[in-house]
């Protein structure tokens, strides 16, 4: 409030100076030539004074003269403004080789009061914003002062917040293993696959407070496939690869890691392979109805993808829905893509499928065989009844008249079946898919006993 009341002294002491030289002395000395004057011509002065227009005139020039004064003085008076800078950085002096510091804010607010035009000179004048001195603390809790470095020292200021405490930690250091994560692999081409990525080093230096060291678990390369410049296969090098160090929930932890960067050499493969497409019908056709014949656009398809999921790729299955089916029907299906696959060189495919009456036919002698027998077990049916049985089969004359007995299989599954007697359902399957297969007897007796 001393201050306050200080600061209106001095402005209104500064008021009457200013009137003092500006009005009150040089009206005097005017006056008195005035005076002078009037002394040798006072007759037509006084019949020019007593004019009630003369008097107005003056009267409104010493009015706005004083007016004039006054609203310039006042502007002085209240010409103050506050101006908030929002996130100024707060940088801190210490020897960073030795230590690390937790808890600075990265950035403050900051409150400036002062006139217009020196709020608007501090904004555009240079300086060092927001910092604090830690020079020569030792490691442990610290409540500390933050100061803001601006030219204009016309101006006041708040920072928000102004005072922090800060912990000081010992750096320590440690080496560990590098690795990679292969980001945004679907940017690629859709033909293209990245086989490897090669790191320019397999180590980097962590630093850090030591209970953050001990919570990294990984320090990984993060390789963008983005930020590859060409897309062809080959090697290509990426340089400045970002280094990220995560604990064991795989998130960040917050440490310095030297060097920052690496350089990743990738290579750019395009694996593909010729697969023929095999047509499963789905579903029960209707009563008395089996299919005839399916005739496919295409034949076999290209694939491109990963190398071992290309490799492993016989075929490529694509369902057609015959549930109900009674007369022919043209489909047009798009095809999936398996996992691994990235590309198949037809999208869609036209599929006939033709629909005659059905007939059933049995077939005999089809062997059993047991799968997933137990290891160190062996299996054999109980009697020549369970080891050979009679299957049904259902569908159009032309198809079943072609079928060759030799692709019918039938089995049973012994997974997890201990040794000893056991009757099981038997599973009937086979190599054409336009017609229905079920075995006479249901079940079999098989006995699995210890090698």
């Amino acid at each position: 409030m001393k201050k306050i009341f200080t600061k209106i002294g001095r402005i209104f002491h500064r008021i009457g100076t200013f009137f003092d030289r500006i009005l009150i002395t040089p009206i005097t000395r005017f006056i008195l030539k005035i005076t002078g004057f009037f002394k040798g011509n006072a007759k037509s002065i006084d019949r020019l004074m007593g004019k009630k227009s003369t008097l107005l005139v003056i009267s409104l020039l010493l009015a706005f003269g004083v007016f004039v004064i006054i609203d310039k003085e006042s502007n002085v008076i209240i010409d103050q403004y506050a101006e908030i800078l929002y996130n100024q950085p707060v940088t801190a002096v210490y020897n960073e080789e030795l230590y690390v510091v937790e808890g600075l804010p990265k950035t403050v607010d900051i409150t400036l009061v002062g006139q217009k035009r020196h709020i608007f000179l501090a904004k555009q004048s240079p300086s060092k914003g927001v910092s604090v001195d830690l020079t020569g603390l030792k490691p442990g809790n610290h409540k500390v002062t933050l100061k803001y470095s601006q030219r204009l020292k016309s101006l006041d200021y708040k920072l928000d917040p102004s005072q922090v405490t800060v912990t000081i930690y010992n750096k320590e250091s440690e080496t560990r293993g590098l690795t990679y994560d292969l980001l945004h692999q679907d940017s690629l081409d859709s033909k293209l696959f990245i086989k490897g990525v090669e790191l320019d080093r397999t180590d980097v230096i962590v630093k850090g407070a030591k209970y953050k060291l001990e919570k990294v678990a990984t320090v990984k390369a993060l390789v963008d496939a983005t930020k590859i410049p060409r897309q062809k296969t080959g090697d290509i090098t990426l340089k400045d690869v970002p280094l990220v160090a995560y604990d064991t929930n795989g998130k960040i932890v917050d440490v310095e890691i030297v060097p920052k960067t690496v350089d990743a050499k990738i290579t750019i493969t395009s694996p593909s392979k010729e697969v023929p497409i095999k047509i499963v019908p789905t579903g029960k056709l209707a009563f008395g109805k089996a299919i005839k014949s399916i005739d496919s656009s295409v034949s076999s398809v290209t694939v491109y993808g990963d190398e071992d999921a290309v490799s492993k790729l016989e075929q490529l299955e694509v369902e057609i829905d015959v549930n109900d089916l009674k007369s022919d029907k043209e489909y047009n299906v798009t095809l999936k893509k398996p996992a691994g696959i990235t590309e198949i060189s037809s999208k869609t495919v036209k599929i006939k499928v033709s629909v005659d009456n059905s007939i059933t036919k049995e077939f005999d002698n089809i062997s059993v065989s047991a799968d997933n027998v137990p290891a160190g077990c062996k299996a054999q049916a109980m009697s020549e009844e369970d080891s050979r049985i009679t299957v049904i089969v259902e569908g159009s004359e032309d198809v079943i008249n072609s079928l060759d007995p030799s692709t019918i299989k039938a089995s049973v599954n012994l997974k997890d079946r201990e040794p000893g007697q056991h009757e099981i359902e038997v599973t009937v399957t086979g190599g054409e898919l336009k017609i229905t297969y079920e075995p006479k007897t249901k079940k079999v007796k098989i006995k699995s006993t210890k090698d």
